[in-house]
């Protein structure tokens, strides 16, 4: 391998386009491997792109790990490498013994581009243009760029509004839209979802926020002033006692602790929410509930069970939504290194009617499945409950 060794050397220094690795000697496994040059944070890298069925996994190393990973796919793994460098073009075809045939040619020349990793992220929110609220809250500076160690709460945010721009379309537009956010804590998403709606997309907006904690809703009731969000309000309250008339359009309901998350599900269904926003957090009612004989082993690791009882709140709070009219998504919301609180569970009104026989028998189903569901967990969620009430 010592003369594929030279060759990839060379590549690297004459400018490489792209390597190859392919015809795998398994069927199972890795089936294709590409190589191209990026440029991330002012360092020259290779990402090596390796495709296993219809998934790719990219990974971004330096120059002397490339070169020994290509010889050790070469020597264990595949029986052909290509390489595209500028001006000349190389084949290596390694036999089943081990014995390598390396064929090189001059090609035409390429204008190589210059090395990137992706392109630079457009976000709904402007990295680069001044926002009050951004700025109070400490993300942005007076000049617009954004404080390095919160560019992650920057990120959420923008997720956010993602979530709500493929959401737009379930919004009124004959009359002002009516958002309520439940749990809202400093108002990062609350104040974003403000500006994004009234100031960018230009909609009449009314959002109502609401937390516990009076010194936070002073906060944010006076920058709320303080930037004219005539629309923008904020209550100190419990969400169980929380009272509306009214229709209301969405509720979004970000981190409200354990069962606190179920209250603020009911309302938005009894109200007739269009769309629901959740990011359920601290999910502990299932996990002091759950007695399934069969998983009983499993669940003696506490670890576990803990786990597994959060995945199943959020999974039954899907079904309930999905048996009272709602399609019902659950995604991931930000980065599981960031943070394990990342599932959000994205609900939007189905447009066929309560009396549609489908509907009909579509709730039923979900209605019998979930209960199936409760009776194997032996579990009897908060959700469930207020439903039944």
């Amino acid at each position: 391998m010592e003369q594929l060794k030279k060759v990839l050397e060379q590549c690297l220094t004459d400018g490489l386009y792209q390597i190859v690795v392919s015809n795998p000697r398994r069927k199972e496994g890795v089936q294709k491997i590409k190589v191209r040059p990026v440029m991330i944070r002012g360092e020259l890298l290779y990402q090596e792109s390796r495709f296993i069925g219809t998934q790719v996994f990219h990974e971004n190393v330096p120059a002397d790990k490339l070169i020994t990973n290509v010889i050790y796919e070469a020597e264990t793994g595949f029986r052909q490498v290509e390489i595209r460098a500028r001006g000349w073009q190389a084949t290596a075809l390694i036999g089943r013994k081990g014995n390598l045939t390396l064929k090189k040619k001059k090609a035409a020349q390429i204008c190589l581009p210059e090395p990137e990793h992706n392109r630079k992220k457009k976000y709904i929110l402007d990295e680069n243009v001044p926002v009050g609220f951004l700025q109070d809250l400490g993300i942005q500076t007076a000049k617009g760029h954004i404080i390095k160690d919160k560019f992650n709460k920057f990120k959420q945010i923008n997720r956010f509004l993602e979530f709500i721009e493929d959401v737009l379309p379930s919004f009124p537009s004959e009359r002002p839209v009516k958002i309520i956010d439940f749990g809202c804590g400093k108002s990062y998403l609350t104040f974003a979802m403000y500006y994004y709606l009234k100031v960018l997309k230009q909609y009449d907006v009314e959002i109502n926020g609401l937390d516990r904690k009076a010194d936070v809703i002073d906060t944010c009731s006076r920058l709320s002033a303080k930037y004219g969000y005539e629309n923008l309000h904020f209550h100190q309250g419990d969400i169980k006692d929380y009272m509306q008339t009214g229709r209301v359009d969405m509720v979004v309901t970000l981190h409200a602790c354990d069962t606190a998350t179920d209250y603020a599900l009911e309302k938005a269904v009894k109200w007739g929410a269009e769309v629901i926003l959740c990011v359920p957090c601290c999910q502990h009612e299932l996990n002091a509930q759950m007695q399934c004989a069969p998983l009983q082993e499993i669940f003696s690791y506490g670890l576990i069970k803990e786990r597994a009882a959060a995945l199943f709140t959020d999974a039954l709070r899907g079904q309930l939504l999905e048996a009272k009219g709602y399609d019902v998504q659950i995604l991931e919301f930000i980065d599981m290194e960031h943070t394990p609180k990342n599932i959000m569970l994205r609900c939007v009104k189905r447009r066929r009617g309560c009396n549609d026989d489908a509907e009909r028998q579509y709730r039923r189903r979900k209605e019998e499945q979930t209960a199936a569901c409760m009776e194997f967990l032996q579990v009897q969620p908060t959700l469930a409950k207020l439903f039944q009430e």
